[in-house]
């Protein structure tokens, strides 16, 4: 039985003030997906232009519209505090995030290493870019940003509170599915992609109900997304040139997942099965326990 930090919601007048909240915490959302984006662009300037700009811009306006949303809804208007929504740090808080951490850079060299022992691809030196190792830290906080911020949009607040009144799978799987369409405007995205990436984002509901904090979803997400910088391979669609060095393709798009990243292609379907049944294996379900 996984355990629960928020009850089912049984009376219709606490379902009610439920979908309310949900529907200003997408207001939210919307709204700062309209405004963000153009703030942060504006603010890059050229930096705007490059694929390392866009992806810094993409993902510090996501974090910055998740952050508000949850922290008017939970802080503003219920006085809530962190744990509210699945940010409390508890002694195994650590734990979970650096399972997730692991578990998602893991996945990743996983593919790498079957794409050189079936001899599907090469890892090598870029010839058109050279390695940009000032720009790591910055990143490395871009990237963290940006799944903590995706983790908040998705499965934060209006998430879990609508697991309380629709129930666990019935609320997972057409979140799964926002997920994923979010994506699909990326640029060289794909149907397999868009399909990769709706998987992705049940796995992620999964791990929240796996623990009902949020540690595990974030290390996951952005374990995967730090695996893909630092192995220079695409990430949904952005080229991220850091290291100099990248997986080289033999093998056709259905595979490498082309111009949009190994999330377009058939190893991360088959890695995100085998998550799916290795993360109960490990990762324990979380016990009630006191905020640290």
């Amino acid at each position: 039985m996984i355990p629960t930090t928020l009850t089912p919601a049984n009376s219709n007048a606490e379902k009610l003030r439920i979908f309310v909240r949900v529907a200003v915490f997408i207001a939210l959302v919307l709204a700062g997906r309209f405004v963000f984006p153009g703030v942060f662009a504006a603010l890059a300037g050229s930096l705007n232009q490059s694929s390392n700009g866009l992806l810094i811009t993409s993902a510090l306006a996501t974090f910055a519209t998740a952050a508000l949303a949850n922290a008017f809804v939970v802080r503003g208007w219920e006085q809530g505090k962190l744990s509210d929504f699945g940010m409390g740090w508890t002694a195994t808080a650590g734990r979970e995030l650096g399972m997730g951490i692991l578990s998602g850079a893991g996945a990743a060299l996983a593919i790498m290493i079957a794409a050189l022992v079936l001899q599907l691809a090469e890892f090598g030196k870029n010839s058109d870019s050279g390695a940009q190792w000032g720009l790591l830290p910055l990143l490395i906080m871009v990237l963290m940003l940006g799944a903590l911020g995706e983790e908040l949009m998705f499965h934060g607040y209006a998430f879990q509170h609508l697991v309380r009144v629709m129930g666990e799978f019935a609320t997972v799987l057409p979140v799964g599915l926002l997920f994923g369409l979010a994506h699909a405007s990326n640029q060289n995205a794909t149907l397999l992609a868009v399909f990769n990436t709706v998987a992705w984002g049940i796995l992620l509901g999964f791990a929240y109900l796996r623990t009902r904090t949020l540690w595990l979803p974030i290390g996951l997400h952005f374990g995967w997304n730090l695996a893909l910088m630092l192995l220079g391979i695409n990430l949904s669609g952005f080229t991220i040139g850091v290291t100099g060095y990248s997986l080289h393709w033999k093998a056709g798009d259905i595979w490498s997942g082309g111009n949009y990243g190994l999330e377009g292609g058939l190893f991360t379907t088959m890695v995100v099965i085998a998550l799916f049944v290795l993360l109960p294996k490990l990762q324990p379900a979380r016990e009630q326990e006191p905020e640290a």
